[in-house]
C-alpha cells in the first residue's frame, strides 16, 4: 500500500523548489500565492520536516527540501510523460491553439506544405486570443504574441515582430498620393489593438500634424490588413503577418520606415511536449518555415 502526501501539496512545493517563489509557483499553477503557501505547510505537516526556511520575502530550502526536489520532479515528470504518451494514443489529433492573426495571415497559407510533409500528422486547429496556461488537456502546443516568458513552460523565438505602414499599391498613387510621412494626414488610419502603434510609429519617424487616433479600429490584426488590402486605408502592419501580401504586390510599403515591437511570435509548450514524435515535428517544419 502506497502511502503519498495529496498530489496538490507535492505540485505546490515542487513548484515553489523550482521556482524559489511562491509566486512565481502560484502563476504557474493558477492559484494564489496564499494557496501554495498553504499547500506547503500542509505537506510539511504531513511529512513532518521542515522544506523551506522563511526569511521575511525571501525562500531557501532546507538540506531534507533540497533533496526531496530533485526525486520529486523526476517523479512528476515521468507521470506528465506517461500522461502525454497516453493522449496520444487515445486522443490522435496533435491539437495547437493560434491566435487568429497569425492563424489567418501566416500559418494556414503554410500548411498545405506541411500536409504534404507529414501526411499521417492529424492537426487540430484552435483560432483563439484567449491565454491558456496549459493547466489542463485542451491543447498539446500554442503559438503565442508575447515577450517570451511563460511560467512553467518552454517557448521558441518564431519571428520578432516589426511595423510599419501598409496599404493597396492604389493609395501611393492616388489623389493625393503618399509621398512621405506626412501625407499621412490625408489618409484614413487603420488600427488594431492596442491602439498605441500609430503614435510611436509616427513619433519614431518624426511626423507631426497626423490625429494617430482617428480612423478605423480592429480586434485583429488579420482584418486590418485585409481592409488595408481592399483599400480601406492605411494599416499600421505587421510584417510578419503582411509578408505574403507584399509579396504577392497586393499591399506595399509607401515608407521604408520601420518600428521594432516589443512583442514577438513564440511557440509554447511543457517541457515535456518533445516526447510527442508529432510535436517534435510541427516544432521542426514551423521554425524552419519561418
Amino acid at each position: 500500500m502506497r502511502r503519498l502526501p495529496p498530489l496538490g501539496a507535492l505540485r505546490a512545493f515542487e513548484a515553489g523548489a523550482r521556482h524559489m517563489s511562491f509566486t512565481g509557483a502560484a502563476a504557474e499553477l493558477c492559484v494564489t500565492q496564499a494557496a501554495i503557501s498553504h499547500q506547503v505547510r500542509q505537506l510539511e505537516e504531513w511529512l513532518g520536516v521542515r522544506l523551506f526556511e522563511r526569511r521575511g520575502h525571501t525562500l531557501q530550502l532546507t538540506t531534507k527540501g533540497a533533496a526531496y526536489l530533485p526525486e520529486l520532479t523526476d517523479a512528476l515528470d515521468r507521470m506528465s510523460a506517461a500522461t502525454m504518451r497516453l493522449r496520444e494514443h487515445e486522443d490522435g489529433p496533435l491539437r495547437i491553439t493560434v491566435l487568429p492573426s497569425f492563424a489567418s495571415c501566416w500559418l494556414v497559407p503554410r500548411l498545405g506544405r506541411f500536409r504534404s510533409r507529414y501526411p499521417e500528422i492529424d492537426l487540430r486547429l484552435t483560432s483563439s486570443a484567449d491565454l491558456w496556461n496549459f493547466m489542463d488537456d485542451s491543447f498539446d502546443i500554442g503559438i503565442r504574441s508575447g515577450l517570451g516568458r511563460w511560467h512553467g513552460l518552454r517557448s521558441e523565438l518564431i519571428a520578432r515582430e516589426t511595423l510599419s505602414p501598409v496599404c493597396s499599391p492604389a493609395m501611393v498613387t492616388g489623389s493625393p498620393p503618399l509621398r512621405e510621412p506626412s501625407d499621412l494626414r490625408h489618409a484614413r488610419l487603420l488600427h488594431d489593438t492596442p491602439k498605441d502603434g500609430w503614435s510611436r510609429w509616427l513619433e519614431h519617424a518624426g511626423v507631426t500634424g497626423v490625429d494617430a487616433g482617428a480612423g478605423l479600429t480592429f480586434n485583429d490584426a488579420g482584418l486590418m490588413l485585409q481592409a488595408a488590402v481592399n483599400g480601406e486605408g492605411v494599416a499600421l502592419g505587421r510584417l510578419v503577418l503582411a509578408a505574403d501580401w507584399l509579396a504577392k504586390g497586393r499591399l506595399v510599403r509607401p515608407f521604408e520606415i520601420a518600428l521594432p515591437n516589443d512583442y514577438s511570435y513564440w511557440l509554447v509548450y511543457p517541457r515535456l511536449a518533445l516526447e510527442r514524435p508529432d510535436v517534435v515535428a510541427f516544432r521542426t517544419w514551423l521554425l524552419a518555415e519561418a
